[in-house]
């Protein structure tokens, strides 16, 4: 285990127990800060609006509109409808593709699915838990996703994987409604 990643842990429990009721989101004393790790955090602006401390105050959906690394996410969630629903629903869990994710899509493949909004929610909602993952959790899980099938999580440290083959490159990023884990490959629900 990261030893580093064991203290910060250690120290965030101790600050949530001292400090149970500090509010960090407008109006919302259950935004969090945690512990993002990963190579793709780098990117995240430091401060202001895309910083982690910025995400932190806004519900999910509005938050990715702020990170420029989710710009086609959030073009896809805004086509398929999905932008309300995601900043209302409580404690969720976001595997939430890059833009680099998407470029490995075929464009007439994309371009179809962003045509297709039943397919597009579809698949947009296969990367919703109903639940704030910690990183602990990912290590060997299967979870229940908002499309009602199952994804498969594991590894430990700052290393994961998501159903064996994206791997989370920025994880843990708290959002006033849910915890997002930015993925490198475009998750597919199961066919049915």
């Amino acid at each position: 285990m990261n030893t580093n990643r064991t203290v910060r842990t250690v120290v965030a429990t101790a600050a949530a127990t001292l400090l149970p009721f500090a509010v960090l989101g407008a109006g919302s004393a259950s935004a969090t800060v945690l512990d993002p790790f990963g190579p793709a955090c780098a990117s995240v602006p430091k401060d202001g609006s895309g910083s982690f401390d910025a995400m932190a105050k806004v519900p999910v959906a509005t938050a990715a509109s702020q990170n420029p690394e989710l710009s086609t996410l959030v073009t896809a969630v805004k086509q398929a409808g999905l932008v309300d629903t995601l900043n209302n629903a409580q404690d969720i869990t976001v595997f939430a593709p890059t833009n680099a994710a998407f470029a490995k899509v075929p464009q007439a493949d994309l371009a179809k699915v962003l045509a297709d909004k039943a397919q597009l929610t579809k698949i947009l909602t296969y990367h919703v838990v109903g639940e704030k993952l910690t990183p602990a959790q990912l290590e060997s899980g299967s979870f229940t996703t908002l499309e009602k099938g199952k994804l498969t999580t594991s590894g430990s440290g700052e290393s994961y994987k998501v159903n064996g083959t994206a791997n989370v490159v920025c994880g843990d990023i708290g959002t006033a409604n849910a915890t997002v884990y930015m993925v490198d490959s475009v998750l597919m629900p199961p066919m049915t």
